[in-house]
């Protein structure tokens, strides 16, 4: 797999994009929760530009996480700095893994609930939001860390296209 020295134009647009998108879909968590609440009870909820504002994004995190998988496969990624140890390069591989699969699993699992009446579904839906809630957390730290700890520049290839 090739090694850039920086992502390109469109990574750098996906990422911040999906970073939005994700952002949004907290914000729209309750009035999802109250429709679903109403599901539950057996009620049918009305149309709530909220809930399908939710689920739109939901979709497109879906889609712009495969995007960005494609990317990565066929552009490649740069190297971590050569000055971070490797525990730590394995820990931010597996971290960003682990937001892959989340940014998948997450919106698949809300399909699955939303439009398949599956109460497991549901509930795997809510556990992982924590699970990405706590991992965008340290994302965010590690790169705070990376840019004002270590100053090792990492922060600037997600701001302009290096290469």
């Amino acid at each position: 797999m090739p090694s850039p020295k920086g992502y390109s134009a469109r990574q750098i647009r996906l990422h911040w994009l999906v970073a939005v998108l994700i952002v949004l879909q907290f914000v729209l968590n309750e009035p999802m929760s109250a429709a679903w609440e109403m599901v539950e009870n057996g009620q049918t909820p009305g149309f709530n530009w909220l809930v399908t504002s939710h689920v739109l994004g939901g979709v497109l995190v879906l889609i712009f996480a495969l995007w960005r998988l494609v990317l990565r496969q066929t552009r490649g990624v740069p190297a971590p700095p050569e000055t971070e140890p490797a525990a730590l390069r394995r820990l931010g591989h597996l971290g960003h893994l682990a937001l892959y699969a989340l940014m998948i699993a997450l919106p698949l699992s809300g399909l699955a609930a939303w439009f398949g009446g599956i109460a497991a579904a549901a509930e795997a839906h809510e556990a992982m939001k924590a699970a990405l809630m706590a991992l965008v957390a340290l994302h965010v730290l590690a790169a705070l860390w990376h840019q004002f700890w270590l100053k090792d520049g990492l922060m600037a290839r997600m701001k302009r296209p290096l290469d």
